[in-house]
This record gives C-alpha cells, structure tokens and sequence, in this order.
C-alpha cells in the first residue's frame, strides 16, 4: 500500500492530515518501516484536564438508565460493523497482523458491543434472607467512575473495545491511551465510537468518552488520578509491576493483563493433525506477538516423532510476508528490539542444551531493510530451563518431552505466567484431569482447541504473573461498577443482628 493509499485510509477512518503531522510522537510500519505518522502527544497538563471532564461526565451518565446507555453501545456496534474492512487494515499496517486477522480484531468489538447491549438489562444485583423478622436483604450495583483503558500494540483495537463498551453500559466514562506504537488503530476505533455518540445525541454528556495520544508520562497522570478509581492496562509483566502497586496505593482498583507462558499438551489419545493445525495458528499467528500465543508444546514421548513429522513441514511451509498480500501467514515483527529479543533467547536456548530444530533467522531483509520479518522457530529443550520459563513475544516454540501425565502438568504449571492453556487428547480421564483442581493452573484452559483465539463471552484473564484479573464477558462487569448491600426494615419493630439487647 502506497502513501496515497494510505492517506485516503486514515481519511476514511476519521483520523485528520493534520492530526497525522507535526507533532512528537512518530509511529511507523513494522511491514517496511515506513513513518506513518507524527502524532501530537497529550500534554499531562490536558491528561488531568480530561480526568475533570470525565468526573463531570459520570455525574449525568450515571443517572442515564442503563438499557438506554446500552443503547450508544450499540449504535458504536454499528459503525465499528461500517468501518470493519477499514480499521482492519490499519491494524495491519500499523500492527503488522495479516488482513484477516486485523479483520477479525474489529469484529472482537462488534461482538462485545452486542453483549454489552443485553448486559445493559442484566446487571442484576441479589435478595438476601435475613435472619430478622420483617427485614430483607438486597445487593446492587451502582456505576464506579471514571476509567482509564491502557492498551499494548498487538490488540490496539479490541482491548479498548472489550473495557469501553462494558463500561459504558455500567455507567463509567473512558479515557483511552492506546500503546504509543499502534496509535492509529487507537484512534480509528475512537473516532467509530464518537460517531455513535454523535448519532446518540445530547444524552451524552461532553467528556463521556475522551482519547489521550502519548507514552509513559501521559499514563503516569491516569494511574496516579484519584479520581479514576479503575485502570485497565494490558502490557508487560514489568509494567503491571509499576502499575498494580501505584494504583493500589491510592486504594484504586486495577485490571491488570499481562505476560503469557501458555502450553499445549498433546497426550497419546490426541488427534495429531488437529494438534498441528491449532499449533501452528497459535505459535505463529500475528508472528507469535498475542498474551495467548503458544510458547511451550509438552508431548508425550510416544507421539513425538509422529508430531514432528507433521510439524515441520507445516512450518516450512509457511509464507512469510508483507500481511496485507494475500496468502501471506506470518507478517513482520513489531521492531528491531523484537527481533533482537528473539534471537537472544534463541541463543539462550541453545546455551541450555536446546537444539534449534528450523526457523529462527530474518527474512526479506533485501526488500525490507527497516522492517524485522523472521521465520518462526521451534527448539527442542531438554528441560523446561530459564530460558523457557521466560515469555519472549515472537514466534518463538520451545519443544518438550514427557513421560506421564502427572510429569506434564507439572511442567506445565511450573512458569511464572498464567494466562492460557490447551491439552490435546481424547482421553476422557486425561482432559478431566487437565479441567481439575490439581490440572492447568490458568485463566482459561482449553480442550483440543489452542490457546488464543478466545471469544468474547467469557471472562478473558490469567493467574499469577499475568495478574489475577478478569475482562471481556460472563461478570467481569461487576469490576466496572461499585456494591453496596442494602437491609431494609418493613416491620414496626427494631431487632438487632447477632440477638443482641441493646438499653
């Protein structure tokens, strides 16, 4: 795609030529390297400026029923719908993903628009028995705040859609910083939303929903508000470290989802070319740069021969890219330091007894000299060393043996990150186990499908490291909103709890 081309993209998904020019923040392609952009960055003056407007905002958008706040939800459905085809190739320009996939990030939105608007009757709050006569216990679920949507590169779109749109419905406000390497698809979906707020009308108060453009300094301002009482941030491990305790330490509440370490397990009793194919969507799939790629594969010694039969040519096979070609699987790393990344854990790898069994070396370096594409890897490990244990975001597969079941899950288990998990096999006892108590130790774990590709009506989040929160469906909604449990007395008599006499 040319600059003209591009140029009348952006057009089409709102975003200004003057918006696009002058400013500080330059934001390339990871497909050739090419400046997209020169974004103005927020001032941290105007970060604070918008946090007052949204507290104004949550005034009156609290008092909005809830149906009717769904009801802009939808409308934000729709445009998101409308501009699909468009958005979508700006996540592929500017995220590197192939067109499908940037595709099927804008319908993510779509998809939790339309929950949102039949959780905008639901958020039902409970009868309690009470143990006085003439008394009735209630709980319900009030509007929280405003909240802050910190996003990374790799789903600059649907994040801020899966927080937004249940927020929005649950009365909240939003103030959106998308990852300062993907900030046009950031954009691109906001402006579908101010469409929808437009076509909603004055039922919507000014600063209900607000964009911030930046890097660190304008994140600082969100998390250490006070009068943001919810940040959502998906990024690094590191970063939730800095974020969980800052927000904790003005008593906020956080949304944190991080690294991931996930793990397939393929058993005797799998199918294997199933296994292949959710292998190779998982590993490779946006050049293994998801929370849920799949970076460790345990297969039990008896399959393994056959599994890399199958494997490897899969792999050979793969066209690597420019993602806005058609047929191409495996578009470009996001930067340099992505790369350099990979190949340093590659040499880890090594250095631990690993043996690089294909891929791993830069492609299309002639064509692309300022873009980082890379065939995906597989190294068979003799041990689950440090280098595995470790989250390298690239499409990076680390191969491991196993000897029963109990070996496996342990192994599974035996990493720092949470998120995602599968098993491969049709052994009822063996997927059972894996469900149980003592299987996978995730967020979400998964039978005979891989580890990403998750839909959006259930709660999306990991355990541990990746940061023991929840988004997306089933009742991660209930973040969104403050409790309170409410005991009336209908009766002319004044008992207390516990039978106490009291006077």
């Amino acid at each position: 795609m040319n600059h003209d081309e591009r140029t009348r993209l952006f057009e089409d998904c709102g975003i200004r030529a003057e918006e696009r020019s002058g400013g500080s923040l330059r934001v390339r392609s990871p497909i050739d390297g090419a400046e997209l952009a020169q974004l103005h960055e927020t001032p941290p003056a105007a970060v604070l400026q918008a946090i007052d407007r949204a507290q104004h905002a949550f005034i009156r958008w609290r008092e909005v029923p809830a149906p009717v706040r769904g009801e802009l939800v939808r409308l934000w459905g729709e445009e998101l719908r409308q501009a699909k085809a468009s958005i979508g190739r700006v996540i592929s320009i500017e995220a590197g993903k192939i067109v499908q996939e940037g595709l099927g990030e804008v319908q993510e939105g779509v998809d939790i628009c339309e929950f949102a608007l039949g959780l905008s009757r639901q958020l039902h709050g409970r009868t309690i028995v009470s143990e006085r006569p003439g008394h009735r216990i209630m709980e319900q679920y009030h509007p929280l705040g405003p909240v802050a949507v910190i996003t990374a590169f790799n789903f600059p779109s649907a994040v801020f859609a899966w927080n937004a749109a249940i927020a929005l419905v649950c009365g909240d406000p939003v103030i959106f910083k998308p990852s300062e390497k993907a900030p046009l698809s950031g954009l691109a979906t906001f402006r579908a939303l101010e469409r929808a707020i437009a076509r909603f009308g004055d039922r919507a108060p000014a600063g209900l929903a607000q964009i911030v453009i930046g890097g660190r300094a304008q994140a600082e301002a969100l998390v250490d508000s006070p009068l943001v009482p919810l940040v959502s941030a998906t990024g690094s491990t590191r970063m939730g470290r800095e974020v969980g305790p800052r927000v904790a330490a003005r008593f906020g509440r956080r949304i944190l989802e991080l690294g991931g370490n996930n793990a397939m397990i393929v058993t005797p009793a799998a199918d294997l070319d199933m296994a292949v194919r959710a292998i190779v969507f998982s590993a490779v799939g946006t050049a293994g740069q998801r929370c849920t790629s799949l970076r460790r594969l345990i297969v039990h010694r008896e399959v393994r021969e056959a599994l890399l039969a199958r494997l490897l040519p899969a792999y050979e096979s793969l066209r690597v890219g420019d993602p806005m070609e058609e047929g191409t699987l495996v578009g470009p790393l996001i930067d340099a330091a992505a790369f350099d990344a990979m190949q340093r854990a590659i040499d880890d790898a090594k250095g631990q007894g690993g043996r690089l069994l294909c891929g791993g070396d830069r492609v299309h370096a002639e064509r692309f000299a300022d873009a980082y594409y890379v065939r995906p890897a597989i190294a068979e490990m003799p041990s689950q060393t440090e280098v595995v244990r470790r989250e390298t975001f690239a499409p990076l597969l680390y191969l491991m043996a196993y000897e029963d079941l109990a070996q496996a899950i342990a192994l599974h288990n035996d990493v720092p990150q949470g998120l995602s998990s599968c098993i491969f096999s049709n052994d009822l006892r063996e997927v059972e186990r894996f469900l149980s108590a003592s299987g996978s130790d995730c967020g979400m774990a998964n039978v005979n499908i891989g580890p990403s590709g998750a839909e959006i009506g259930g709660a999306f989040g990991g355990e541990k490291e990746t940061g023991g929160d929840r988004e997306s469906g089933s009742d991660a909604w209930k973040q969104y909103m403050r409790r309170t449990t409410n005991t009336i007395n209908f009766s002319t008599e004044l008992p207390l709890a516990q039978g106490i006499r009291f006077g």
